[in-house]
């Protein structure tokens, strides 16, 4: 089985147990503070380590996140960690996410502009995108700054790319021009 499918499954099981009791928002802080934490290199070498012992792994993630995390979200790590699925943790984390996400209807975009915007034209930008159909009404927007488009915009959202750069329709004129 994929890892993907593997967490996937996994993190479909703490969310639905999750939102059960009614613990979804903490749940969801503690999944978030994970995986923020397992971007530290050791701590997610450890957890991919097939040489260092379940027992040892069990010990230091009580010693790190025990108090620190709601009980159904350590109870949860115990669970993985005694099947033996530990070194799936970070995906399971982004996982996770995802399926928050979409259970919440919020798309995230990635708007990538060649100068910074202003927070009125991003205000109008989130505006179109929640009217739009291809989006959720709610919408987090990732902005960025890459000085190669030259001028316009990218889009990134889901499997999707909208690029109306310059720099790609320069690229454009560029093919058309040597046929």
């Amino acid at each position: 089985m994929s890892i993907s499918r593997i967490a996937g499954r996994y993190a479909k099981s703490v969310l639905d147990l999750a939102q059960e009791q009614d613990n979804l928002e903490t749940v969801r802080e503690d999944m978030l503070a994970f995986a923020k934490a397992t971007k530290v290199r050791d701590l997610y070498l450890l957890l991919k380590s097939p040489i260092i012992p379940g027992g040892k792994k069990k010990t230091i993630l009580t010693s790190i996140f025990e108090g620190k995390v709601d009980k159904l979200t350590m109870a949860f790590f115990n669970i993985v960690l005694t099947k033996g699925r530990e070194s799936y943790l970070p995906e399971i984390a982004d996982a996770f996410e995802e399926q928050y996400r979409e259970l919440k209807g919020i798309t995230s975009v990635k708007l990538i502009t060649a100068t910074p915007l202003s927070e009125e034209v991003l205000n109008t930008i989130k505006a179109k995108l929640e009217g739009s159909s291809q989006t959720n009404s709610s919408i987090e927007i990732e902005t960025a700054v890459n000085p190669d488009l030259i001028g316009g915009f990218m889009f990134e959202f889901g499997d999707r790319l909208y690029d109306a750069s310059v720099a790609h329709r320069l690229a454009e004129i560029k093919k058309e021009f040597a046929k």
